[in-house]
């Protein structure tokens, strides 16, 4: 085994690594997860303002259009960031053990792995996107503008994906801080390009999407820079290209099964989106204006979640499972905490942002992209702690049970779509995820403290 400079075994990765090793749990954990917070609250820029400018100037049904890419694009562009996620997980596990050349194997592997997966899932696109549409019942008025947005975003899946990777390797050293500057840089940029592209050269929809496009290639350029200037342990060499069968197993098993989590998830939200089709383009603009709103209140639910799966893959492969225990306590708490506050401040200001962010003054549009912020928040306690549990599967190595909650979310929207939304229309759009969350928080929580790795470690702290 090789090891780097190191202290107590630990490999020392860059000036802004921390320790998730050692120290108080819930500090680490809130100071790791701030700067992902803020990463997530930038990221969602890139699809908010979209959707402002949009919304402002091209009028409810070019925002309608997006709406009916939002599943489509979770769909096809999840899968390849899910893979990223999962790949930086067996980068996490091995520098929590201190093995550097374990290390550099995951990512050569992680690099091969992107690559292939990315241009399998762009040429998939490329071919399915439009009879996709047809086939969720998309509105006549509004299938050109959909397919010339969705069709320029797919094509560049690889620039999602090499992002998503650069960003989950840095985290998974522990430096959750320069992906956020970058993020920074680059959605400033976003914005600048959206109103030019948009208001400038008349490119409508297509033009958001090109903005997207090339605001996340800066900050691909920018962590590899980074990278190669400060994190060189993330840097393989031409020697560990040899990556060996039982690493890609173990890469491919990781990657994949998180892959085809989000895929599984954002085929749910597909078929979800069917139902939504059917009630009409305002209904559509409202629900695609409420869930911009709600992608940033559940980011710090989120960030926290995507903080406790660097640290449970890190203490993991540091055989320190009481941390974990202790962490899991204190990361519940935290989604019950941040969900109070969140609710409350829904509750007063959702009718002003919704009416903000959308530009429009259609009632059917603002009232119930209100009702559904309103209805959802009080539901952010179990998501937060659905979100924490399966990352910490995640962390721990789990690729199949994890996989179950995301199963149970595709076939609950089916049976929503077809007894429910027909039924009772926009309020079971509404209900059906807190519904289905609180049926997949059960079955997380239990194989979390099932696992027996975890149970091994109980009442030890």
């Amino acid at each position: 085994m090789k090891r780097g400079d190191t202290h107590s075994g630990k490999l020392r990765a860059d000036t802004f690594q921390m320790d998730m090793l050692e120290g108080p749990i819930f500090k680490t954990l809130v100071l790791f997860a701030l700067p992902l917070l803020l990463s997530n609250i930038f990221q969602q820029l890139y699809n908010t303002v979209d959707t402002m400018i949009v919304g402002n100037h091209l009028g409810d049904t070019s925002l309608a259009a997006i709406g009916v890419c939002a599943p489509i694009y979770d769909l096809l562009v999840g899968f390849a960031l899910g893979i990223g996620n999962g790949l930086a997980i067996v980068t996490a596990r091995s520098f929590g053990a201190g093995d550097e050349e374990e290390l550099k194997r995951s990512v050569a592997g992680s690099i091969v792995i992107g690559v292939v997966s990315s241009l399998g899932i762009t040429g998939g696109a490329q071919l399915f996107l439009r009879p996709l549409l047809v086939l969720l019942d998309t509105p006549p008025e509004v299938i050109e503008e959909a397919y010339s947005y969705i069709a320029t975003i797919t094509l560049y899946v690889i620039v999602m994906f090499a992002y998503n990777l650069c960003a989950g390797l840095l985290r998974a050293i522990g430096n959750s801080v320069m992906p956020l500057v970058f993020l920074i840089l680059s959605s400033c940029l976003n914005i600048v390009l959206d109103l030019f592209f948009i208001t400038r050269l008349g490119m409508g929809v297509k033009g958001a999407a090109v903005a997207t496009v090339i605001a996340q290639g800066i900050s691909v350029l920018l962590c590899l820079l980074y990278i190669l200037c400060k994190s060189k342990i993330l840097i393989p060499e031409r020697e560990h290209f040899s990556v060996g069968k039982e690493m890609y197993q173990e890469l491919l098993g990781q990657g994949f099964s998180m892959g085809f989590m989000s895929s599984i998830v954002s085929a749910g939200s597909v078929i979800l989106q069917y139902g939504i089709n059917g009630l009409g383009s305002l209904i559509i603009a409202g629900h695609t204006t409420a869930r911009k709103l709600y992608m940033f209140c559940i980011m710090p639910i989120i960030a926290m979640a995507m903080a406790f799966s660097t640290f449970v893959s890190q203490n993991k492969g540091a055989d320190q499972g009481v941390r974990i225990r202790k962490a899991a306590r204190y990361v519940y708490l935290y989604s019950l905490l941040i969900t109070v506050v969140i609710m409350g401040l829904t509750w007063v200001l959702a009718p002003t942002l919704v009416k903000w962010v959308s530009g429009s003054r259609e009632a059917v549009l603002l009232d119930n992209a209100a009702r559904y912020l309103k209805v959802v928040s009080p539901f952010y306690a179990v998501l937060g702690v659905l979100c924490a549990t399966r990352s910490a599967l995640q962390g721990l190595g789990q690729k199949l049970l994890p996989l179950v909650s995301s199963i149970i979310e595709f076939f609950g929207k089916i049976l929503f779509v077809l007894l429910f939304i027909p039924r009772f229309g926009y309020i079971a759009v509404i209900l059906c995820e807190p519904v289905i969350w609180c049926v997949m928080t059960v079955q997380l929580v239990y194989t979390f403290y099932a696992d027996p790795y975890i149970r091994s470690f109980k009442g030890k702290g």
